[in-house]
């Protein structure tokens, strides 16, 4: 496991701007293998120093000139809505944005895409810089990791650590100097692995848990077992790991008389208000409501 949750303090600073306005960041969910964050960007012109993880930045709206220099290398694009700029980990740059944007910005543990590129057989890892491509999936897995940070739903850890290495696979398919092949079909989980794994997930159902908690529980890298148990259950393990809790949540309801709020604490819900959207979702119903058709 990572020592401590991805913090701002790992990024290269840009958050920091006095002119940009953050609407939501990853910086209180507990996501280690990735770092989120929303924002409002006004022009400026900075130069930052290299940080060991890899960024890319999502443009929301545009199009916006943005000019970028790696080492005596310029470049300078109008980039389209949908557009990238993707920065390899360890490299200085400067960057000059010329216009206000919404940017989604996020940034990968370099470990993670090592373990992900170990896994596919890629022995070295060369991400290539880009300025304004676009990639339907990198768009989309940023967009989902974007909507995260405004639902604290209690699988999002989970949910967040698989993103991060479908972003990491994809990084090294279509932006590596050395392509990666496409990971082969998952098996299932052997009967042993998927009781290993439901059983950390029944012990954390009140703590934050992540993807490799649960990889490790059924020995496997957090890539494999995330893949092998959507393949025995149907189901991803952060989706998964919501309906044990919602299902906790609904025998408490039943058999005791706890309050709602610290049925919610229960159950891995960060309050009461957090559990009744998911319940929602999951049920049909209100906790409240629940209990009371339950016991008339």
């Amino acid at each position: 496991m990572w020592p401590t949750a991805f913090g701002v303090r790992e990024t290269h600073g840009i958050l920091w701007r006095a002119e940009n306005l953050v609407h939501a960041a990853s910086d209180r969910l507990g996501w280690t293998g990735v770092y989120a964050s929303a924002q409002r960007e006004l022009p400026y012109e900075a130069d930052y120093a290299a940080v060991r993880d890899h960024l890319i930045i999502l443009h929301r709206d545009g199009p916006v000139g943005v000019g970028r220099v790696l080492g005596t290398a310029r470049r300078h694009r109008t980039v389209p809505p949908g557009g990238l700029f993707i920065l390899p980990g360890g490299m200085d740059f400067g960057v000059r944005l010329e216009g206000r944007l919404e940017t989604v910005h996020v940034y990968l543990r370099d470990s993670v895409l090592r373990e992900v590129a170990a896994e596919s057989g890629q022995s070295a890892v060369d991400l290539v810089p880009r300025l304004g491509e676009q990639d339907a999936l990198i768009e989309q897995l940023a967009l989902g990791l974007r909507a995260a940070l405004d639902d604290p739903d209690p699988g999002h850890p989970v949910y967040a650590d698989c993103l991060a290495r479908a972003l990491a696979a994809q990084l090294l398919r279509g932006h590596s100097a050395r392509p990666a092949a496409r990971p082969r079909p998952a098996g299932r989980l052997s009967r042993a692995q998927l009781g290993r794994a439901r059983e950390v997930m029944r012990a954390g159902l009140s703590t934050p848990l992540s993807l490799r908690d649960l990889a490790d529980a059924a020995g496997l890298s957090p890539s494999h077992f995330a893949r092998g148990f959507k393949a025995s259950t149907g189901l991803p393990p952060h989706r998964y790991l919501v309906r044990l809790r919602i299902e906790h949540a609904r025998a408490l309801l039943h058999d005791t008389d706890l309050p709602i709020a610290e049925i919610a604490a229960a159950c891995g819900f960060a309050h009461q208000e957090h559990l009744t959207r998911a319940f929602g979702r999951w049920v049909g119903t209100t906790p409240a409501c629940y209990r009371r058709a339950r016991r008339d």
